[in-house]
């Protein structure tokens, strides 16, 4: 994919990946809980899975019920994969979707890790980006995301490919960037096609 945006977006969050970054930093800690994600969510998942890229928890409001299927759009280090994965149960799935390898080796580890030496098994991550999913019509219950669709350049794209995945009555709980005030011209207009 030669799109620069998606090039300049996957070598940041590669960069990101191999930080070391963590949940055991407090300043990570403190962005998800000033996000809205509580201590004892933070403390069931491996500190690995939060690198602090969250603007919100989708998970707290996608009403998540056992059994059900779900996609993580931008799933990072799987910090809401996992959250979801708890809230679904082993009788549910959850898939992360990633196009940044080293976020993806990372939240397989961390999975393999699990929490307290525990792997999570009700996940699964796969390399594509958002507006190409890698999953038939209609597979899912929910779709889930967390910043990330503002980094897509083709948004319509990825609005098609979730309507296509939903299972009719499906949802989606989307946390994402939203504009108080105009940006300035020099900012709206530096579009990259």
């Amino acid at each position: 994919m030669n799109n620069p945006v998606i090039q300049a977006v996957r070598s940041t969050y590669a960069s990101v990946a191999q930080s070391g970054l963590s949940g055991d930093h407090a300043g990570v800690q403190g962005v998800a809980e000033a996000f809205g994600y509580s201590r004892e969510e933070l403390a069931s998942i491996p500190a690995e899975a939060n690198m602090g890229l969250s603007c919100g928890n989708p998970t707290a409001y996608a009403s998540l019920r056992p059994g059900e299927v779900v996609v993580d759009l931008g799933c990072g280090g799987g910090l809401d994969v996992f959250l979801a994965a708890a809230k679904v149960g082993p009788s549910g799935r959850v898939i992360g979707i990633d196009m940044t390898p080293e976020m993806l080796a990372r939240a397989r580890a961390n999975a393999a890790k699990g929490n307290d030496g525990k792997p999570i098994t009700n996940v699964e991550f796969h390399l594509a980006t958002i507006d190409r999913l890698p999953l038939p019509d209609a597979a899912v219950d929910c779709v889930i995301s967390n910043c990330v669709i503002n980094l897509a350049p083709d948004k319509p794209a990825v609005f098609r490919e979730i309507a296509r995945v939903l299972r009719p009555g499906g949802r989606l709980a989307v946390s994402d960037l939203v504009l108080k005030k105009p940006l300035p011209a020099e900012i709206a207009d530096d579009y990259i096609p």
